[in-house]
């Protein structure tokens, strides 16, 4: 017996279906109403059945693309993204980001069709070992051994996938979609779970021990509170404590910026009040955080990751904790449920603490004096502008409501300085994989996932000639994304070390681009070019309220470049070859 419900079809026992078929009631089951791809022969029984279904297929023009979307329509819905491609070229096309997402902690499902069964190992056409690709940018590789397996490995890709944070691949050999199966299909809740609770007693007994004796304590507030919507409750702590709280690299999101203990985020053109707020802590509590090497790595030239500090580590994942700073208390769990556990224990055994207004006073201090710096940098000339003037401006002008993804690259990285929010779920970044590319087909999978924000993209014109292929895609499915292009005419990041490190010997560095704007009107978005801070907030204002794709091509000083990205990883040039000598910077 079958019934129609809003999830699909709910089976009280086992009836006959085809592959196809089983594959599609499961993504409807799990409430899949749209997946990103690009058609292949090796998926169109599935295809097929996609608009009957209700589910809409989002063609993008490369597949490294269709997971970016998938990546960024996850991060603001929470849901896990789908994402589809032909066996061989379609599916490895996506390697770089399904490997972006995995060091994102983004769950996704990668439906991997590979070559038929007859076929396997011929070598025949489109034919890849899919799975040994993805085995080490996954949380699983899932293989479809039968046809009769169908449903049931789907159901395994989802069930890691939210329970691991991360993609799964989900592998089967292309004839494997017809036939015939016997198949119930299962409601989610039937085969995972969606919390993990609070963990250790012992460990939160541990951890408000700690916070209680605590002199200087300070929060940093990571992509983990996001997800588990605890940002209230981190709130609590932190005021019951009077304790800053820094939000970990590139999640600006993570704790809201007009909450008077915000002091911004730690990491790479973070903000100079986070890293002196928590650089003297004496516990300090790291909630949903992996504490990454990059991510807490010193900058500025401020060594501010606390030494001396007893760490209190909450993470879902038993891999992230202690793995890369020594903690006194680890804390395996739901960040959500452990902080409410963690408020709900120390409002009792502290209840005598009273707020410290001198830390608040030194933490707003902190807080302004930072403010001050950033918009004394962006307030210097530049010819045609300064990248941090153009930066503050679209900073200045977004709404609570607006959310932001950002690339990879020199400018890009420097809107970590200026991306300021009240609202979770608005900060779609790049993160540790670092690929450059990412931020405008994150940005169209973030306004699938929220129509009514209004979403933009901050995109330097290296990355941009990485993903302005997407334009197409943005007019052709009427996805109104603006994308604020960073225009100065380089590689700016690597740029840089040239400058520092390479006596400003420049090989690869320049870009000779296209007028950007130009190219989106030909694609039939709305295109612009700006080279000074009034038009740019003018052109800004227009692109969020004319409810169309539009490219905004913003040309700034080249010259005015952020410090190294990887200064941790790079040294003067020493030459031993005579022909090389005058390279050495001893010779300078």
């Amino acid at each position: 017996m079958q019934t129609e419900t809003p999830t699909g079809i709910h089976f009280e026992q086992k009836v006959k279906m085809t592959p196809s078929e089983a594959i599609v009631e499961t993504l409807v089951a799990e409430g899949i109403d749209h997946m990103y791809g690009i058609l292949g022969s090796a998926f169109m029984d599935m295809l097929d059945l996609l608009p009957e279904a209700g589910i809409d297929f989002i063609p993008v023009r490369h597949e490294q693309n269709a997971a970016h979307m998938a990546d960024g329509y996850t991060r603001i819905t929470g849901k896990a993204g789908v994402v589809i491609g032909q066996n061989g070229p379609g599916i490895s096309n996506m390697v770089t980001s399904v490997a972006a997402a995995h060091m994102a902690h983004t769950p996704m499902v990668v439906i991997s069709p590979s070559a038929g069964t007859p076929t396997i190992g011929w070598d025949g056409f489109q034919e890849a070992n899919q799975v040994s690709i993805f085995e080490s940018i996954t949380k699983e590789t899932v293989q479809v051994p039968h046809v009769s397996r169908v449903a049931d490995c789907l159901r395994t890709a989802f069930r890691i996938a939210y329970a691991e944070k991360g993609p799964v691949l989900f592998d089967i050999p292309r004839d494997l979609f017809f036939g015939e199966v016997e198949e119930q299909i299962l409601h989610p809740h039937q085969y995972r779970v969606t919390k993990r609770g609070i963990g250790d007693p012992a460990a939160i007994d541990r951890a408000v021990e700690l916070l209680k004796e605590a002199k200087k304590p300070a929060i940093i507030s990571g992509r983990g509170v996001v997800d588990a919507d605890a940002i209230e409750d981190v709130k609590r702590i932190a005021e019951h404590l009077s304790a800053p709280v820094a939000t970990s690299y590139m999640h600006n999101d993570a704790f809201p910026w007009n909450h008077d203990l915000a002091v911004g985020p730690i990491g790479y053109m973070g903000a100079k009040s986070a890293m002196h707020s928590i650089q003297d802590a004496d516990v300090l509590l790291a909630i949903g955080t992996r504490l990454s090497v990059f991510g807490t790595l010193p900058a500025y030239d401020i060594d501010y990751f606390p030494k001396n500090a007893k760490i209190i580590q909450v993470d879902i994942n038993h891999r992230n904790i202690a793995r890369t700073h020594p903690i006194e208390c680890g804390i395996l769990g739901d960040a959500k449920d452990v902080s409410e556990e963690v408020y709900k224990r120390l409002s009792v055994v502290d209840a005598d603490r009273s707020v410290d207004q001198q830390r608040r006073v030194a933490i707003q201090e902190e807080r302004e004096t930072w403010l001050k710096e950033i918009e004394d940098l962006a307030m210097v000339d530049g010819e045609p502008m300064n990248p941090r003037r153009a930066l503050m401006e679209i900073s200045n002008l977004i709404s609570d409501e607006t959310i932001v993804t950002s690339d990879i690259g020199n400018t890009s990285s420097t809107s970590n300085s200026y991306l300021r929010f009240t609202q979770p779920r608005k900060h779609v970044a790049a993160l540790t994989f670092g690929n450059c590319g990412f931020a405008y087909p994150a940005a169209l999978g973030a306004k699938k996932g929220n129509p009514d924000a209004p979403v933009i993209a901050i995109v330097g014109d290296g990355a941009w000639g990485m993903s302005l292929n997407e334009v197409s895609t943005a007019v052709e499915q009427h996805i109104p994304v603006v994308a604020c292009v960073i225009n100065n005419g380089a590689w700016s990041a690597e740029k840089k070390n040239q400058v520092d490190y390479y006596n400003n010997r420049f090989v690869g560095a320049d870009i000779e681009g296209p007028d950007f704007a130009e190219v989106a009107r030909s694609m039939g978005a709305a295109g612009e070019t700006v080279d000074n801070p009034d038009d740019l907030k003018r052109a800004f204002q227009e692109a969020l309220q004319s409810n169309h794709p539009t490219v905004l091509n913003i040309h700034v000083d080249g010259t005015q470049l952020a410090p190294p990205f990887r200064k941790d990883a790079l040294k003067m040039p020493v030459r031993y070859l005579d022909k090389y000598t005058h390279l050495d910077h001893r010779h300078w």
